[in-house]
């Protein structure tokens, strides 16, 4: 999109002493504005970099938009700007409040693997335990926190043993959670939520800090963030935010569109622009998707438009089964590349869960088509990688019990279950951590010599590693303890081949550069625990960056419709239309469809240039085949903008040899 912008986002980037709310439709050029609106405040209205926040939900939105801003403001000085994610915005906060929220300063970030270690220990359960379960519990508690409801308010609105258990739970979690020196991803809203409200002259300190905010992403905040954001802008609510109420679509997570009408409550003064204008899609893609979410509700009525050209039919393909129909967009989507020159790069293919993707994969290798899963398995969620991090979390944080049980015996120093069995009673009856516990007198009795010299050894081990950081150059005494615990070794004993050994170990020293480049940064800003911020930070992107992807290459993309927001194509396929998939099963059980509408306008305005979608009309759910109906969202579509193939007469033979002539012309045309 060019830089000139049309009269609604002016007026966006012009509004300033008033509090504003942005409905930016899809490919609206929303991010156009806020970066935009960020240097006229500090080029025309007197605010200092300084003195302005940018917050949105992922760390790729927060850099590019940072980025974005760099570039605009050209020599000028943006030097103190803030463009983060919520959740950074919440560490920082913790991190330099840490005192008032009795927290020490090297406190730790829980991830969800070690908040469900912790729900399982809890509850008593072995490793084997219904891990559906634990999960349940664990969504439990991250609700109550996003709705600001503390242990004790849960215990006293329960009305039932199975209710007053789960508040119990919660209780017993907060309680371990403090006495870890730890925080998990809720937290980092939450707390600074509490701190601000329980200490007016902070929230002073932090509103004189911020004195202007904007938010992107605005539909997607829950009840927490919607706190935070009030409690930073105060009664005068200098805050631009930016939503779209159509692309809402993670209820599941805690987000509540309603937030964005609340506002008008909140600021009676509140004004609102719309950008309606589109500058992704061509003009039937956007007549299909404004028919489908007309459909739902609206507190503010919007309409997308475009001036781009109208465009080719929406292609509806009728499919056999699960199979088949991936066999048919890899056919597709070979054929149209073909004729059309594209890069694989062009096209995504798109879909409700993750199951679809199975077949789908198998259609692209046999046509041996380069693709790309999104959401595959994180660069931190690997093995060796949590193992170094916990090494890591326990020299900055030595009250980390999950890490602390995660190297305990990596590599192996022969501490069986029945040692640590003992050690964690121990740690209980005493009220301390499993670490403290290893140095206390009475811990001798409790086990026998072997595995007692076992565990003397490992925490004197972590003990002299702790002192040395805090003495002398911290990078130089980690490579020197992974060197003497013979982690390197350890990964050649434990891979399949040299190959995966190697592979494993060069991600190891990848982290260890990512772990010195942050040490670096917080040295340069006198930090007085320069490891605890790195570790943190590492952390934090971690669990932000989970489904983002650094790097761009010439293949096709295959993602969720909710992994694929905030994205564009020229060309998508939409596969597994039908009822019961999309919308889900559960949706139409609980008659909540308004969400899967949202996701299904998500779907279809990701398209850029040509929109297909399929559906079988047999499908194996749960091991068994079932018949499937399409879904009632391809009959909210302009049916004169739709091409259904099962409609379409059948060619005639003069037809197809047309049709394979101009195919091996294209491909001719490639080939030279």
């Amino acid at each position: 999109m060019a830089h000139q912008l049309n009269p609604k986002q002016q007026e966006a980037v012009n509004t300033v002493e008033h509090p504003l709310l942005v409905l930016a439709g899809a490919g609206s050029g929303k991010t156009s504005v806020i970066t935009t609106k960020i240097v006229h405040l500090i080029t025309q209205c007197g605010y200092k970099a300084s003195q302005i926040a940018a917050v949105t939900f992922t760390n790729k939105a927060a850099r590019e938009m940072k980025a974005r801003v760099s570039s605009l403001l050209g020599g000028r000085n943006s030097r103190g700007l803030i463009v983060s994610t919520f959740h950074n915005l919440g560490l920082n906060i913790i991190r330099k409040e840490h005192k008032a929220l009795n927290f020490k300063s090297n406190f730790t970030i829980f991830d969800d693997q070690d908040t469900l270690t912790l729900i399982r220990d809890l509850c008593n359960k072995n490793a084997d335990a219904d891990k559906s379960e634990l999960i349940a519990f664990q969504q439990k508690i991250s609700n109550w926190k996003n709705d600001l409801k503390s242990p004790q308010q849960i215990i006293n609105e329960a009305t039932n043993q199975d209710d007053l258990a789960a508040a119990k739970l919660y209780e017993a979690y907060d309680r371990s959670m403090r006495a870890y020196n730890a925080v998990d991803f809720d937290d980092l809203i939450r707390y600074p939520v509490e701190l601000f409200r329980a200490n007016p002259d902070i929230l002073e300190k932090w509103q004189n800090k911020i004195r202007y905010l904007l938010v992107d992403e605005y539909q997607d905040t829950n009840t927490c963030q919607y706190e935070l954001v009030k409690l930073i802008c105060g009664r005068y609510g200098l805050f631009t935010v930016v939503g779209d109420d159509d692309q809402s679509i993670y209820s599941w997570r805690g987000a509540q569109p309603e937030n964005l009408a609340l506002l008008q409550d909140d600021y009676p003064n509140l004004r609102v622009v719309k950008l309606e204008q589109n500058y992704r899609s061509y003009g039937r893609i956007l007549k299909a998707a404004n028919e489908v979410i007309s459909n739902n509700p609206h507190v503010f009525e919007k309409s997308l438009w475009s001036d781009k050209i109208y465009g080719d039919e929406i292609k509806i393909l009728a499919t056999d089964d699960d199979i088949n129909e991936a066999e048919r967009i890899a056919n597709e989507l070979l054929a149209h590349k073909l004729r059309s020159a594209t890069a694989y790069s062009d096209y995504a293919i798109l879909y409700r869960g993750n199951h679809q993707s199975r077949f789908m994969e198998k259609a692209l290798i046999e046509k041996q088509i380069p693709y790309k899963v999104s959401g595959s398995t994180s660069f931190f969620s690997r093995t060796e990688i949590k193992d170094i991090m916990a090494y890591m979390r326990i020299l900055v944080n030595p009250d980390d019990d999950n890490a602390f049980l995660r190297i305990v015996n990596v590599p192996r120093r022969e501490i069986g279950p029945t040692t640590l069995e003992k050690l964690g009673l121990y740690a209980q009856k005493r009220h301390i951590s499993l670490y403290d516990a290893c140095f206390e007198l009475g811990l001798k009795e409790e086990l026998h010599a072997k595995g007692y010299a076992a565990i003397e050894r490992f925490s004197k081990l972590i003990a002299r590693t702790e002192d040395n950081v805090k003495r002398g150059d911290a990078m130089a005494v980690i490579h020197e303890l992974l060197g003497y615990i013979g982690y390197h070794g350890f990964l050649y004993d434990n891979s399949s081949s040299t190959k995966a050994a190697e592979y494993r170990w060069s991600n190891v020293q990848q982290l260890l550069e990512w772990i010195e480049r942050e040490y670096t940064n917080a040295e340069e800003d006198n930090d007085d625990n320069p490891l605890a911020r790195a570790i943190n930070k590492l952390m934090l992107r971690e669990m932000l960056d989970r489904n983002e992807e650094e790097a761009e290459a010439n293949e096709v993309q295959l993602m969720t419709l909710h992994a694929s927001k905030g994205l564009e194509f020229n060309h998508v396929y939409l596969v597994g239309m039908e009822e019961e998939l999309l919308p889900h099963r559960s949706s139409i059980e609980e008659d909540n469809i308004e969400e899967e509408r949202r996701l299904a306008y998500v779907g279809i305005t990701r398209a850029q240039k040509t929109l297909t979608m399929s559906y079988a009309r047999q499908r194996k759910r749960y091991g068994e085949v079932v018949d499937t109906e399409p879904s009632r969202f391809l009959f909210e579509m302009p049916q004169e903008d739709l091409m259904w193939e099962e409609q379409q007469m059948p060619q005639t033979e003069e037809e197809r040899q047309e049709k394979g002539r101009k195919n091996m012309d294209a491909l001719r045309a490639m080939l030279s």
